[in-house]
């Protein structure tokens, strides 16, 4: 049976033989025993559905093995046995390219090149799910290889509900991941639901079908770094000999050393599992490895006497990094973290003092006491971090929920208020004023055909476009748009790549239209194959997260999530090929609300009203809300939007003089 084939069938009605466990690859840690027995058997029996009554005898004792054992059920014997990765888009079954064009992205998502936990269908952040089981993967498949053009699927998170009647500018697939009833939306209530097989955390781009591999994450990471070193540059210099310290070398994390390496500084980002360290020191993206504390000190000062660019992974606790160094008198010039703290109780924080091993063990079998230990964990790096910003260290949280998580510790995180962090979060100081306000957020596209020409094209179109953009772009936004040439012409030779033909940039909503339009027509004209469109759900309107993307709006809505629902229900009637909306999203389950959106570019006048209805609309909406926030830049921004595009009325905001207070209290 051919790949095709294989696709067709869905679920076999002979089931294939059951899989030995592959060590080989980089598993989930087992998940916290949630269920009592009664829950249990509802877990068994939510998973037995999506089979004949014929298999349920053979598979209920292997399913429920799975449950004890790991925690949930992957169903592990229904992984194809074809190899997983983004195809030529023609090499996909269907009636419908934009279909086809979905299929390939899924395929990515679980590309073991780029997931994390490609076994568990978890493409990063620990808990990131494309789906809860292989089951669903299965169906999905299968519904997208018959559906057509006048039809939509609807997944709830990760289960293919159905493949509904609509029109051909409706969605082909309309995403929702994790969408709990608010009193129900803890870190303990994933836990419990997830087992029950009812619902998964999609994280941002794992549970839409958008993730290109860390490559998505090094843009945002070298913008940030860059922009992180003009605010410490004392005279205009650079990055050179400065030190940069982290943590987190997995999926998203793992882009940190590649993006210190572009902004020009020395990475020391450190790792605890030696499989995460081992794949990016394997793909380039980290360029050496140390396990020893005195021998890492010594090549920091090498490299810093040297001012080399470095990226060097450090294989252990960045806890002990940060005291180190504290005792060594090595001097940090930015300091972040990036480990998954969004899931601080299920592997995406490991305690120092704990190997590998002994903390996947006690967080399955002692969950209590493994969270006491990340908690004084999360005590002890906040007291040796407060020693070296003491010094001068420009520390910022990089959106995992650090100090969110150090602060439910009890750790001397809070600024003298007693309300607000001493540390700002990155899109406080950085990426809201300078990128987000002004409309520039994460616009990415893949090359459907795989071909690394049709990528290099692309790179050029972009390249052009952002230069003449650049003629008439006002001062404001001057640096942004210098910054992303910069970064597309050297996107190739930095070897970025990772799954599918992918590039990533920062653009504003006229940057985007344009690239857009110039592909659209390329691939009317015949020079390039189909292209998807789309971006990260961290952006300037996919969005709402009080201690992430939205901590920058200061008058009270950061807590509201109106931005991010208007935002994806505005995409699909204008004319996405799929939208998603997510509960839980790098800063945590319960914490935030974001979504995205995936649009196919077929070369023809449909594809070009559909990516100038949508994309306008997927940026301005972000700047309006943000300008009523009264974020000056923003202001700005929805001004110039409404001189572009004379049937748009943003709702302006007047300003109330503080002095007004001060003579009426």
């Amino acid at each position: 049976m051919d790949f095709k084939a294989k696709i067709l069938q869905g679920i076999p009605s002979e089931l294939p033989p059951k899989k030995e466990y592959d060590t080989s690859v980089n598993h989930a840690p087992k998940r916290k025993a949630i269920l009592n027995a009664e829950e249990k058997q509802l877990a068994l029996q939510n998973a037995l559905r999506y089979f004949e009554e014929k298999h349920h005898q053979e598979l209920l004792p292997e399913f429920k093995e799975e449950l004890e054992k790991y925690g949930r059920i992957y169903m592990y014997r229904l992984k194809p046995d074809y190899d997983m990765y983004a195809r030529n888009i023609e090499e996909y079954p269907g009636n419908s390219t934009q279909a086809k064009g979905i299929m390939l992205m899924i395929q990515n998502n679980l590309d073991p090149k780029v997931a994390q936990h490609p076994d568990e269908l978890i493409t990063y952040g620990g808990n990131g799910a494309v789906f809860q089981n292989w089951a669903q993967y299965l169906l999905t498949m299968q519904y997208l290889a018959e559906m057509e053009n006048d039809q939509t699927l609807v997944m709830y998170s990760g289960h293919p509900m159905g493949v509904f009647p609509s029109h051909e500018n409706a969605p082909r697939v309309v995403v929702t991941n994790g969408m709990m009833i608010p009193n129900y939306s803890k870190p303990d209530d994933w836990e419990k639901f997830n087992a029950l097989g009812v619902t998964q955390y999609g994280q941002m781009t794992a549970g839409s079908y958008m993730y290109i591999g860390p490559q998505g994450i090094v843009h945002g990471t070298t913008i940030t770094v860059l922009n992180a070193g003009r605010k410490i540059s004392k005279s205009g210099e650079g990055l050179e000999g400065k030190l940069f310290v982290t943590s987190g070398l997995g999926g998203m994390s793992g882009a940190q050393p590649k993006a210190g390496n572009i902004a020009g500084c020395i990475t020391v980002c450190a790792e605890v599992n030696p499989k995460a360290t081992e794949t990016r020191h394997s793909q380039g993206w980290v360029d050496e490895v140390i396990s020893d504390l005195e021998k890492l000190a010594k090549r920091v000062q090498e490299a810093k006497a040297k001012k080399e660019i470095v990226s060097i992974a450090f294989q252990g606790n960045i806890v002990d990094v940060w005291e180190y160094f504290e005792k060594e008198n090595i001097y940090i010039d930015l300091g972040s973290d990036q480990t998954s703290l969004h899931n601080p109780w299920a592997g995406g924080y490991y305690p120092v003092g704990l190997s590998l091993e002994e903390a996947n063990t006690m967080m399955a079998e002692e969950p209590e006491k493994f969270k006491k230990k990340v908690q004084e964990s999360l005590k002890r790096q906040t007291a040796a971090i407060n020693k070296h910003t003491a010094k001068g260290t420009y520390f910022f949280d990089y959106g995992n929920a650090f100090l969110l998580e150090a602060s439910r510790a009890g750790a001397d995180i809070l600024a003298e208020n007693g309300k607000n962090f001493k540390y700002p979060s990155y899109v406080q100081d950085i990426m809201g004023p300078m990128c987000f306000d002004y409309g520039f957020g994460p616009f990415r596209w893949v090359c459907a055909s795989g071909k690394e020409d049709d990528l290099d094209k692309t790179d050029k179109i972009a390249t052009q476009v952002l230069e003449e953009l650049k003629k008439n772009s006002p001062e404001e936004i001057q640096q942004q748009m210098a910054d992303n040439i910069q970064w597309i012409k050297g996107a190739r030779e930095n070897k970025l790549v990772v799954g599918s033909k992918a590039r990533i940039l920062y653009a504003d909503a006229e940057g985007r239209m344009k690239i857009a339009k110039a592909f659209n027509d390329a691939i009317g004209n015949g020079e390039i194959g189909t292209v998807i469109l789309g971006r990260d759900h961290h952006d300037v309107s996919g969005t709402d997260s009080p201690y992430r993307e939205t901590s920058n709006i200061y008058d009270g809505s950061q807590f509201t999530a109106d931005m991010a629902i208007q935002n994806v229900i505005g995409d699909s009637f204008r004319g996405a090929t799929w939208v998603s909306i997510h509960n839980g999203g790098g800063v945590g389950w319960g914490e935030v609300i974001n979504g995205g959106f995936g649009m196919i570019l077929e070369g023809n006048k449909a594809s070009e009203e559909r990516l100038k209805s949508m994309l306008f609309w997927d940026v301005n909406n972000g700047i309006a809300r943000r300008s009523w926030a009264r974020n000056k830049e923003a202001v700005f921004a929805a001004k110039r939007a409404m001189q572009m595009e004379p049937k748009l009325k943003v709702t302006i905001p007047n300003l109330v003089d503080p002095a007004l207070f001060d003579t009426n209290t």
